[in-house]
């Protein structure tokens, strides 16, 4: 059995163990910039035993925030960022750098920049048409993800995570649903999926073997006529065949459509509606019943769909998705994973993995009740931490998934 306590590889870096700590949209960054929040947030999870954090969300233009509030790489942001690795790295864990263009999920008229899509669609956040990239943007967006990962290895971080996942802009274009388009970026699978294979090869070639490269890579959208998971393990062989990435972290779900898919458990829709503006608060009431929907709550929620992957591909992958206790992370790595990431355990208790360590059996104090969710708003965290500040650092405007 793999010893989920023991250093592990992860393409050219080492982790002191195998559990990593999941992208989670802090909401401490108000001017797009690291804040001492930022840093205690994740110095709080480095300390609490983890091998890796992950700094979310750092997006690769000013447009690809899904709200003004949200870092995106530029050399003013490297000092911050250089601030925040060495005080991860003082704690003993890594850092990664979380970075990728929102797109349809971007909040345009937050970010005053036209939020993306790969066809024709009206954006629910910006409340206006979405902007269809041609060829040549295209191509400048896939350089942004490689100055991105050039900024991140300059600020320390140990490896990027592109994010693939969600209907962001990559997983737009690999959704059927939301990618019309006619040309060599749109129709067969492989041609919804070149975009994220030219990302990938671009980040890195821009960053060689300093950095370890990650992708995060929906498995399924989780709607009708979105991503499924045939197409996506098609998807996932072309990138193992590229051999620019590293590890596929798997997930699930869609921002724009089905978010619950990706969380499980309670569906925090009256919070929700209690922390939006009063025009989108009445909207969110009459489709929230339809936009979050129920999935019920059990360990490796997603573990079945992984399954398939971990049958059909030779590289690392990350499990994602109800890893709350060492019975399931040993489960993970006796059917070869190589990692587990963990989110919402960690926002109820940063210290949870000491605390396994020291008691095997430990169970962690999450209640998937997923009203952390919410909070994105106003600094995310667990409502029932006590200890945590209240960071009003994001204005209600921004929707994140």
């Amino acid at each position: 059995m793999t010893d989920v306590f023991a250093p592990a590889a992860l393409g050219p870096i080492t982790l002191r163990n195998r559990v990593i700590k999941a992208a989670t949209f802090e909401g401490r960054t108000p001017d797009a910039l690291v804040t001492d929040e930022l840093i205690q947030f994740h110095r709080e999870t480095a300390a609490g035993g983890v091998g890796m954090t992950t700094v979310a969300y750092c997006a690769v233009a000013p447009g690809g925030r899904t709200d003004r509030h949200q870092i995106w790489m530029r050399p003013e942001a490297v000092a911050g960022l250089r601030t925040l690795t060495d005080a991860v790295h003082a704690e003993g864990a890594a850092a990664s750098a979380q970075i990728g263009h929102a797109g349809p999920v971007a909040n345009a008229a937050s970010n005053g920049a036209p939020a993306l899509a790969p066809s024709r669609m009206f954006s629910p956040l910006g409340m206006r048409p979405m902007k269809v990239p041609d060829v040549t943007e295209i191509s400048e967006i896939v350089a942004a993800h490689a100055n991105a990962a050039r900024l991140a290895a300059e600020s320390g971080f140990d490896a990027v995570e592109i994010h693939f996942g969600h209907n962001y802009l990559v997983s737009s274009f690999l959704s059927p649903k939301l990618n019309r388009r006619k040309d060599r970026y749109g129709g067969s699978p492989a041609h919804r999926a070149r975009l994220a294979r030219e990302i990938a090869r671009a980040v890195r070639e821009a960053v060689g073997d300093r950095l370890a490269v990650i992708a995060k890579l929906n498995m399924e959208d989780g709607v009708s006529g979105g991503l499924t998971l045939p197409d996506s393990l098609q998807v996932a062989a072309w990138l193992e065949a590229d051999g620019a990435l590293d590890a596929l972290e798997l997930t699930a779900g869609s921002s724009l459509l089905n978010p619950m898919l990706l969380f499980h458990g309670d569906a925090p829709r009256r919070e929700f509606a209690k922390v939006l503006p009063v025009p989108a608060r009445w909207g969110f009431r009459l489709v929230g019943k339809a936009f979050l929907k129920e999935y019920p709550y059990r360990e490796a929620y997603l573990l079945e769909r992984a399954r398939q992957f971990r049958r059909e591909l030779s590289m690392p992958l990350v499990l994602l998705g109800g890893i709350t206790n060492l019975d399931t992370m040993r489960q993970a790595m006796g059917e070869g994973f190589d990692f587990v990431a963990m989110g919402r355990a960690l926002l109820r208790e940063p210290n949870l993995l000491q605390r396994i360590h020291t008691d095997p059996g430990a169970q962690s104090a999450c209640t998937h009740c997923n009203e952390c969710m919410p909070t994105i708003y106003t600094g995310t965290r667990c409502v029932f931490r006590l200890d945590q500040r209240l960071d009003a650092t994001a204005d209600p405007e921004a929707v994140q998934g």
